[in-house]
Protein backbone atom coordinates (compact mmCIF):
# COMPACT_ATOMS: atom_id res chain seq x y z
CA UNK A 1 0.00 0.00 0.00
CA UNK A 2 1.24 2.81 -1.22
CA UNK A 3 2.47 5.99 1.36
CA UNK A 4 -1.05 7.61 0.40
CA UNK A 5 -3.07 5.18 1.33
CA UNK A 6 -1.40 3.20 3.74
CA UNK A 7 -3.55 3.80 7.57
CA UNK A 8 -3.24 6.37 9.51
CA UNK A 9 -1.22 5.27 13.24
CA UNK A 10 -0.80 7.85 15.92
CA UNK A 11 2.04 7.56 18.27
CA UNK A 12 2.24 10.04 20.90
CA UNK A 13 1.67 13.42 19.67
CA UNK A 14 2.40 12.52 16.41
CA UNK A 15 1.08 10.37 12.94
CA UNK A 16 2.69 8.15 10.38
CA UNK A 17 0.95 6.75 7.39
CA UNK A 18 -2.01 8.36 4.92
CA UNK A 19 -0.25 10.96 3.21
CA UNK A 20 1.30 12.50 6.51
CA UNK A 21 4.96 14.04 6.32
CA UNK A 22 7.55 10.98 6.19
CA UNK A 23 8.80 11.17 10.29
CA UNK A 24 12.53 10.67 11.39
CA UNK A 25 13.14 8.23 14.03
CA UNK A 26 16.45 7.19 15.98
CA UNK A 27 17.69 4.52 18.79
CA UNK A 28 19.58 5.87 21.35
CA UNK A 29 22.73 4.21 22.43
CA UNK A 30 22.73 4.71 26.08
CA UNK A 31 21.59 2.54 28.59
CA UNK A 32 17.98 3.16 29.29
CA UNK A 33 18.02 3.02 33.10
CA UNK A 34 20.63 5.81 32.58
CA UNK A 35 17.50 8.54 32.78
CA UNK A 36 19.61 11.49 32.87
CA UNK A 37 21.83 10.13 29.97
CA UNK A 38 19.48 8.66 27.91
CA UNK A 39 17.21 12.07 28.38
CA UNK A 40 20.25 14.22 27.61
CA UNK A 41 21.10 12.26 24.45
CA UNK A 42 17.14 12.47 23.52
CA UNK A 43 17.04 16.05 24.02
CA UNK A 44 19.89 16.52 21.36
CA UNK A 45 18.56 14.17 19.12
CA UNK A 46 15.16 16.62 19.07
CA UNK A 47 16.92 19.90 18.81
CA UNK A 48 18.93 17.74 15.33
CA UNK A 49 15.21 16.93 14.11
CA UNK A 50 14.54 14.08 15.45
CA UNK A 51 10.44 13.09 15.05
CA UNK A 52 10.11 9.67 17.05
CA UNK A 53 13.38 8.38 19.34
CA UNK A 54 13.24 4.49 20.43
CA UNK A 55 14.86 3.08 23.53
CA UNK A 56 16.08 -0.53 24.23
CA UNK A 57 14.43 -2.11 26.40
CA UNK A 58 16.51 -5.38 28.08
CA UNK A 59 15.37 -5.65 31.58
CA UNK A 60 12.69 -4.30 33.90
CA UNK A 61 14.91 -1.59 35.21
CA UNK A 62 14.95 0.16 31.45
CA UNK A 63 11.55 -0.46 31.25
CA UNK A 64 10.83 0.74 34.37
CA UNK A 65 12.51 4.19 33.58
CA UNK A 66 10.83 5.11 30.59
CA UNK A 67 8.27 6.45 33.04
CA UNK A 68 10.85 9.22 34.70
CA UNK A 69 12.02 9.55 30.88
CA UNK A 70 8.67 10.34 30.14
CA UNK A 71 8.40 13.21 31.88
CA UNK A 72 11.33 15.22 30.71
CA UNK A 73 11.32 14.61 26.88
CA UNK A 74 9.10 15.83 24.14
CA UNK A 75 9.00 13.54 21.77
CA UNK A 76 7.32 10.43 21.47
CA UNK A 77 8.72 7.45 23.11
CA UNK A 78 9.14 3.82 21.19
CA UNK A 79 10.15 0.37 23.86
CA UNK A 80 12.20 -1.72 21.46
CA UNK A 81 11.74 -5.24 23.17
CA UNK A 82 13.07 -8.77 22.31
CA UNK A 83 12.08 -12.07 23.76
CA UNK A 84 10.38 -11.32 27.17
CA UNK A 85 6.80 -10.39 26.98
CA UNK A 86 6.45 -9.05 30.05
CA UNK A 87 9.16 -6.07 29.29
CA UNK A 88 6.68 -5.54 26.74
CA UNK A 89 4.08 -4.88 28.62
CA UNK A 90 5.93 -3.18 31.43
CA UNK A 91 7.41 -0.60 29.01
CA UNK A 92 3.57 0.15 27.92
CA UNK A 93 2.34 0.54 31.46
CA UNK A 94 5.32 3.04 32.03
CA UNK A 95 4.34 5.31 29.29
CA UNK A 96 5.55 3.92 25.70
CA UNK A 97 3.95 5.56 23.15
CA UNK A 98 4.47 2.20 20.71
CA UNK A 99 6.42 -0.76 21.41
CA UNK A 100 8.67 -2.52 18.99
CA UNK A 101 8.62 -6.56 19.00
CA UNK A 102 9.06 -9.76 16.88
CA UNK A 103 6.39 -11.75 17.34
CA UNK A 104 8.38 -14.18 16.65
CA UNK A 105 10.88 -14.18 19.40
CA UNK A 106 8.42 -12.69 21.94
CA UNK A 107 6.88 -16.40 22.38
CA UNK A 108 3.77 -18.59 21.50
CA UNK A 109 -0.12 -17.37 21.56
CA UNK A 110 -0.64 -17.03 24.66
CA UNK A 111 2.04 -14.54 25.63
CA UNK A 112 1.44 -12.27 22.05
CA UNK A 113 -1.64 -12.13 23.11
CA UNK A 114 -1.21 -10.77 26.94
CA UNK A 115 1.06 -8.19 24.95
CA UNK A 116 -1.72 -7.37 22.58
CA UNK A 117 -4.48 -7.01 25.27
CA UNK A 118 -2.54 -4.32 27.34
CA UNK A 119 -1.64 -2.51 23.99
CA UNK A 120 -5.39 -2.78 23.08
CA UNK A 121 -6.30 -1.13 26.00
CA UNK A 122 -4.78 1.67 25.95
CA UNK A 123 -4.73 2.32 21.76
CA UNK A 124 -0.70 1.70 21.60
CA UNK A 125 0.41 1.15 18.42
CA UNK A 126 2.79 -2.30 17.97
CA UNK A 127 4.87 -2.17 15.40
CA UNK A 128 6.09 -5.45 13.75
CA UNK A 129 9.81 -5.66 13.01
CA UNK A 130 11.22 -8.64 11.39
CA UNK A 131 14.92 -8.60 10.45
CA UNK A 132 16.46 -11.04 7.83
CA UNK A 133 18.99 -12.14 10.99
CA UNK A 134 15.66 -13.23 12.45
CA UNK A 135 13.89 -14.87 10.14
CA UNK A 136 12.21 -18.41 10.67
CA UNK A 137 13.88 -21.41 9.79
CA UNK A 138 11.09 -22.89 7.94
CA UNK A 139 10.64 -19.74 5.97
CA UNK A 140 14.55 -19.76 5.05
CA UNK A 141 14.03 -23.57 4.20
CA UNK A 142 11.20 -23.11 1.93
CA UNK A 143 12.95 -20.53 0.10
CA UNK A 144 17.05 -22.21 0.76
CA UNK A 145 18.10 -19.14 1.85
CA UNK A 146 17.57 -15.13 3.37
CA UNK A 147 15.48 -13.56 0.55
CA UNK A 148 12.68 -10.33 0.55
CA UNK A 149 10.08 -12.90 -0.15
CA UNK A 150 10.67 -14.73 3.47
CA UNK A 151 10.86 -10.78 4.95
CA UNK A 152 7.58 -10.31 3.59
CA UNK A 153 5.83 -13.66 4.59
CA UNK A 154 7.34 -13.91 8.07
CA UNK A 155 5.95 -9.58 8.79
CA UNK A 156 2.56 -10.69 6.83
CA UNK A 157 2.37 -14.17 8.80
CA UNK A 158 2.80 -12.06 12.67
CA UNK A 159 0.80 -9.18 11.40
CA UNK A 160 -1.69 -11.99 10.85
CA UNK A 161 -1.26 -13.40 14.38
CA UNK A 162 -2.20 -10.26 16.09
CA UNK A 163 -4.62 -9.16 13.59
CA UNK A 164 -6.30 -12.39 14.68
CA UNK A 165 -6.43 -11.39 18.41
CA UNK A 166 -8.58 -8.37 17.00
CA UNK A 167 -5.68 -5.33 16.89
CA UNK A 168 -4.99 -3.89 13.86
CA UNK A 169 -3.07 -0.69 15.41
CA UNK A 170 0.42 -1.36 13.58
CA UNK A 171 3.02 -0.77 11.97
CA UNK A 172 5.63 -2.70 9.93
CA UNK A 173 9.66 -2.96 9.27
CA UNK A 174 11.14 -5.80 7.70
CA UNK A 175 14.75 -4.91 7.70
CA UNK A 176 18.22 -6.29 6.05
CA UNK A 177 21.42 -5.03 5.71
CA UNK A 178 21.72 -6.75 1.92
CA UNK A 179 20.63 -3.15 0.43
CA UNK A 180 19.22 -4.70 -2.85
CA UNK A 181 16.81 -7.51 -0.62
CA UNK A 182 15.34 -4.24 1.02
CA UNK A 183 14.23 -2.10 -1.97
CA UNK A 184 12.88 -5.92 -3.07
CA UNK A 185 11.01 -6.82 0.13
CA UNK A 186 9.51 -2.74 0.45
CA UNK A 187 8.35 -3.46 -3.55
CA UNK A 188 6.28 -6.46 -2.22
CA UNK A 189 4.83 -5.54 0.79
CA UNK A 190 3.47 -2.29 -0.37
CA UNK A 191 1.14 -4.45 -2.57
CA UNK A 192 0.30 -6.50 0.30
CA UNK A 193 -0.56 -4.74 3.44
CA UNK A 194 -2.63 -1.34 4.29
CA UNK A 195 -0.17 -0.99 7.15
CA UNK A 196 2.63 2.16 7.50
CA UNK A 197 6.19 1.11 6.88
CA UNK A 198 8.93 1.93 9.08
CA UNK A 199 11.76 1.77 6.20
CA UNK A 200 15.71 1.56 7.20
CA UNK A 201 18.90 -0.14 6.03
CA UNK A 202 19.70 -2.25 9.34
CA UNK A 203 23.41 -2.69 10.38
CA UNK A 204 24.19 -0.66 7.60
CA UNK A 205 27.79 -0.02 9.10
CA UNK A 206 29.41 3.18 9.69
CA UNK A 207 28.52 6.96 9.21
CA UNK A 208 30.39 6.78 5.77
CA UNK A 209 29.42 3.09 4.19
CA UNK A 210 26.44 3.61 6.26
CA UNK A 211 25.03 6.37 4.76
CA UNK A 212 25.95 5.43 1.21
CA UNK A 213 23.80 2.21 1.83
CA UNK A 214 21.00 3.88 3.28
CA UNK A 215 21.07 6.84 0.82
CA UNK A 216 20.34 4.35 -1.94
CA UNK A 217 18.08 2.18 -0.50
CA UNK A 218 15.84 4.44 0.72
CA UNK A 219 16.31 6.80 -1.84
CA UNK A 220 14.95 4.14 -4.18
CA UNK A 221 12.30 2.91 -1.87
CA UNK A 222 11.03 6.43 -0.84
CA UNK A 223 11.10 7.55 -4.75
CA UNK A 224 8.39 4.72 -5.02
CA UNK A 225 6.18 6.09 -2.90
CA UNK A 226 6.54 3.17 -0.18
CA UNK A 227 7.74 4.06 3.68
CA UNK A 228 5.49 6.23 6.18
CA UNK A 229 8.51 6.64 8.52
CA UNK A 230 12.84 6.30 8.13
CA UNK A 231 15.43 5.39 10.21
CA UNK A 232 19.53 5.88 9.29
CA UNK A 233 21.39 3.09 11.02
CA UNK A 234 25.15 3.99 11.42
CA UNK A 235 27.38 2.74 13.50
CA UNK A 236 28.53 6.06 15.22
CA UNK A 237 26.82 8.99 17.29
CA UNK A 238 22.80 8.76 16.56
CA UNK A 239 22.40 12.72 15.81
CA UNK A 240 24.31 11.57 12.51
CA UNK A 241 21.20 9.89 11.49
CA UNK A 242 19.30 12.48 12.31
CA UNK A 243 21.41 15.11 9.88
CA UNK A 244 21.61 12.12 7.26
CA UNK A 245 18.04 11.23 7.25
CA UNK A 246 16.95 14.81 6.66
CA UNK A 247 19.27 15.18 4.01
CA UNK A 248 17.84 12.05 2.36
CA UNK A 249 13.98 13.55 2.54
CA UNK A 250 15.40 16.95 1.58
CA UNK A 251 17.32 15.84 -1.81
CA UNK A 252 13.95 13.64 -2.40
CA UNK A 253 11.63 16.77 -1.94
CA UNK A 254 9.89 15.49 0.97
CA UNK A 255 11.17 18.08 2.88
CA UNK A 256 11.77 21.62 2.86
CA UNK A 257 13.82 23.73 5.27
CA UNK A 258 17.22 24.67 6.44
CA UNK A 259 20.49 25.22 5.05
CA UNK A 260 21.22 23.57 1.59
CA UNK A 261 25.46 23.82 1.64
CA UNK A 262 27.00 22.96 -1.25
CA UNK A 263 30.43 23.17 -2.15
CA UNK A 264 32.74 22.69 -5.34
CA UNK A 265 35.05 19.46 -5.36
CA UNK A 266 38.30 21.49 -5.51
CA UNK A 267 41.24 20.97 -8.39
CA UNK A 268 44.22 22.63 -8.87
CA UNK A 269 42.73 25.99 -9.19
CA UNK A 270 42.00 25.92 -5.56
CA UNK A 271 43.96 28.68 -3.65
CA UNK A 272 42.32 27.97 0.37
CA UNK A 273 41.95 25.62 2.66
CA UNK A 274 38.04 24.72 0.83
CA UNK A 275 37.72 21.40 2.77
CA UNK A 276 37.67 23.19 6.90
CA UNK A 277 36.01 25.91 5.30
CA UNK A 278 33.43 24.06 4.10
CA UNK A 279 33.30 21.78 7.05
CA UNK A 280 32.58 24.78 8.94
CA UNK A 281 30.18 26.40 6.95
CA UNK A 282 28.03 23.27 7.01
CA UNK A 283 28.62 23.27 11.16
CA UNK A 284 27.82 27.16 11.57
CA UNK A 285 24.20 26.97 9.35
CA UNK A 286 22.89 24.30 11.57
CA UNK A 287 21.93 27.15 14.21
CA UNK A 288 19.99 28.72 11.36
CA UNK A 289 16.56 28.20 10.42
CA UNK A 290 16.44 29.57 6.60
CA UNK A 291 15.42 27.80 3.72
CA UNK A 292 17.88 28.70 1.38
CA UNK A 293 20.57 27.53 -0.48
CA UNK A 294 24.87 28.85 -0.04
CA UNK A 295 27.83 27.88 -1.93
CA UNK A 296 31.35 27.61 -0.86
CA UNK A 297 33.68 28.18 -3.19
CA UNK A 298 37.48 27.03 -3.67
CA UNK A 299 38.07 29.72 -6.67
CA UNK A 300 38.19 32.95 -7.35
CA UNK A 301 37.88 32.76 -11.50
CA UNK A 302 34.74 30.88 -11.70
CA UNK A 303 33.15 31.47 -8.03
CA UNK A 304 30.86 33.62 -8.69
CA UNK A 305 28.98 31.37 -11.88
CA UNK A 306 29.33 28.40 -9.68
CA UNK A 307 27.49 30.18 -7.27
CA UNK A 308 24.77 31.62 -9.19
CA UNK A 309 22.31 29.13 -8.60
CA UNK A 310 22.73 29.91 -4.32
CA UNK A 311 21.28 32.41 -2.75
CA UNK A 312 24.57 33.51 -1.07
CA UNK A 313 28.08 31.88 -1.19
CA UNK A 314 31.40 32.92 -0.53
CA UNK A 315 34.41 31.98 -2.47
CA UNK A 316 38.29 32.63 -1.68
CA UNK A 317 41.95 32.51 -2.87
CA UNK A 318 45.52 33.87 -2.14
CA UNK A 319 44.51 35.96 0.77
CA UNK A 320 41.01 37.40 -0.48
CA UNK A 321 37.92 36.74 0.03
CA UNK A 322 34.16 37.36 -1.88
CA UNK A 323 30.90 37.70 -0.04
CA UNK A 324 28.68 36.32 -3.45
CA UNK A 325 24.64 36.75 -3.42
CA UNK A 326 22.94 35.26 -6.80
CA UNK A 327 25.98 34.96 -8.48
CA UNK A 328 27.16 38.61 -7.99
CA UNK A 329 30.17 39.52 -5.98
CA UNK A 330 28.95 42.12 -3.24
CA UNK A 331 31.97 42.55 -1.58
CA UNK A 332 35.22 41.45 -0.87
CA UNK A 333 36.68 40.61 2.27
CA UNK A 334 39.83 39.17 3.82
CA UNK A 335 40.23 35.88 3.29
CA UNK A 336 40.30 35.11 6.86
CA UNK A 337 36.50 36.88 7.42
CA UNK A 338 35.20 34.90 5.52
CA UNK A 339 33.28 32.55 8.08
CA UNK A 340 32.36 35.40 10.31
CA UNK A 341 30.98 37.19 6.91
CA UNK A 342 28.57 34.56 6.03
CA UNK A 343 27.86 34.55 9.49
CA UNK A 344 26.40 37.72 9.90
CA UNK A 345 24.79 37.25 6.87
CA UNK A 346 23.00 34.93 7.80
CA UNK A 347 21.96 36.42 11.09
CA UNK A 348 20.14 39.49 9.12
CA UNK A 349 18.90 37.51 6.29
CA UNK A 350 15.35 39.11 5.65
Amino acid sequence: MYRDNTKKIRIGNRVIGGGSPILIQSMTNTKTDDVAGTVAQINRLAKAGCDIIRCAVPNMEAAEALKEIKKQIDLPLVADIHFDYRLAIAAMENGADKIRINPGNIGNDERLRAVVDVAKERNIPIRVGVNSGSLEKDIIARYGRVNAQGLVESALNNVKRIEDMGYDNLVISIKSSDVMMCIKGHELIAKESPYPLHVGITEAGTVNAGNIKSSVGLGIILYQGIGDTIRVSLTGDPVEEIKSAKLILKTLGYRTGGIDVVSCPTCGRTQINLIKLAAEVEEMTEEFDLDIKVAVMGCVVNGPGEAREADIGIAGGNGVGMLIKKGEVVRRVPEDELLETLRQELINWE
